[in-house]
């Protein structure tokens, strides 16, 4: 006979929307069983987002080393030790992992072990455990995909084994220009590996403003990042050595690995979800804009629901389904608002509506944006970084949108989301100012030219 124990809210899945549900729940005084078949904390923080960028931030200091005589500061590269740089990089991701499952312990939240299953309409099972919830959180996350009979074994991989690589690549080839293909592409070259990004769509991070994809295009190119658009995959052979990656243009290119960097699907298979009439399309859960998924009391968060896959958003829906639960009515998620970060080198962040979109929703006439350029900005020029701030607003009306590309500009995407999701309008700046020098300025600069007095611009 099955062991039976019953909760406020059962959740499924303990990455990030997983466990900021279970945080909040618990902190709301909620009953909470949290299941994982894995490690709390999910794909962000072991396969993703802080094993990555503690790769990009080796990749940064590489390029620093390289470059210090050109500061003055003698410096000699003499390679990369993998087996340090792993070393440092699951140090990161041990500690934080550490400090969550700590955190979570200490709310008097079940973590409960084992793959769990929808069963019925308030009940989960885990092995020989069912779990009776008065509320469901779906949060199961998910996982790299690939292309239709491209199988990921030997030299051709995802970033989950890309992360757990013990050499650095001689060359690869990189599937999907996109924010993963970018990012690791971006790392790979800094530790030394020769890079060739292959991209269907005319440009690489197709989903950033055009000028902020150019903008990373002829970063690239000076960085001899080789990158083919417009370009279809056909097929892959290899060997113990190595890859040929044929394209269906006719044409061939070798290297030591294949980076299948194709985005992510839903991690919704054979969970039960379909069974218990759980609304589907393409893999994802279809929720409504208050997460529910329409069956009993079920609700889904994160990478499952159809929208922008990131950590971070499923941190937000799994607070907003805890308050939810509880009767709090928070205010609903506007996707548009939800601030998004590309660590290449250059850094692109950006929030809101890009200068196409605005132009789409409100006519091109009554559009307005600047771009200001950071070769303006004293502490950009310290850094030895280019790039630029564009800000795009309703002609006479409240900033939409907010771009920016160049070292660190995934620090300023907090002010530009403020500056959207509040409505400001430029003028609502004045009075203030953004201290010096820091890159931060730049902000300020865009800002100041909006709203039609620009400084440090050249008219």
């Amino acid at each position: 006979m099955a062991d039976t124990q019953e909760y406020d809210i059962v959740i499924l899945g303990a990455g990030s929307g997983g466990y900021a549900a279970a945080l909040r729940a618990g902190q709301l005084g909620m009953t909470v069983a949290l299941v994982e078949g894995d490690k709390v904390g999910g794909t962000c923080l072991h396969r993703g987002c802080i094993p990555t960028k503690a790769l990009l931030h080796a990749a940064d200091v590489a390029d620093e080393v390289r470059e210090g005589a050109s500061i003055g500061v003698k410096s000699s590269f003499e390679g990369i030790d993998m087996t340090a740089l792993n070393a440092y990089k699951d140090g990161v991701v041990s500690r934080m992992y550490k400090g969550l499952t700590g955190l979570v312990s200490s709310r008097n939240i079940d973590t409960i072990e084992g793959w769990g299953r929808l069963t019925g309409k308030d009940t989960v099972q885990v092995g020989d455990r069912v779990l009776k919830g008065k509320n469901i959180v779906l949060a199961t996350g998910s996982y790299s995909k690939s292309l239709p009979g491209l199988a990921i074994e030997g030299r051709v991989i995802t970033s989950d084994q890309a992360l757990l690589l013990d050499e650095v690549p001689e060359s690869v080839i990189v599937l999907g220009g996109g924010v993963i293909g970018s990012e690791l592409a971006s790392a790979w070259r800094s530790l030394g590996s020769e890079v060739t990004i292959i991209e269907g769509l005319p440009n690489l991070v197709p989903n950033e403003d055009p000028a902020i994809s150019k903008a990373l295009e002829r970063a690239f190119r000076k960085r001899k990042i080789a990158f083919k658009t417009k370009t279809m995959f056909d097929r892959v052979e290899q060997n113990e050595n190595g890859v040929t990656v044929y394209t269906q243009d006719g044409k061939s290119y070798d290297a030591s690995y294949l980076l299948v960097a194709v985005g992510r699907g839903p991690s919704t298979a054979n969970l039960g979800y379909e069974e218990q009439g759980i609304p589907m399309e393409r893999g994802f859960v279809t929720a409504n804009d208050r997460l529910h998924t329409g069956v009993g009391n079920i609700y889904a968060v994160g990478d499952i629901v159809p929208g922008l896959q990131l950590a971070h958003r499923g941190f937000l829906h799994g607070i907003f389904v805890a308050e939810e639960i509880a009767g709090l009515n928070p205010k609903t998620i506007e996707e548009h608002l939800i601030p998004r970060v590309t660590y290449t080198n250059p850094e692109i962040s950006s929030v809101g509506l890009n200068q196409d979109a605005a132009e789409e929703k409100y006519g091109k006439e009554n559009v307005e944006a600047v771009e200001f350029n950071l070769a303006g900005n004293g502490k950009s020029q310290m850094l030895g970084t280019a790039g630029f701030v564009k800000v795009v607003r309703e002609k006479d009306g409240p900033i939409v949108g907010f771009h920016a590309i160049g070292a660190r500009m995934g620090e300023q995407v907090g002010e530009g989301q403020l500056m959207v999701a509040w409505e400001a309008f430029p003028e609502d700046f004045e009075g203030l100012i953004h201290a010096h020098p820091t890159q931060n300025e730049a902000v300020g600069e865009a800002i100041l030219a909006l709203a039609g007095k620009p400084l440090h611009t050249h008219n």
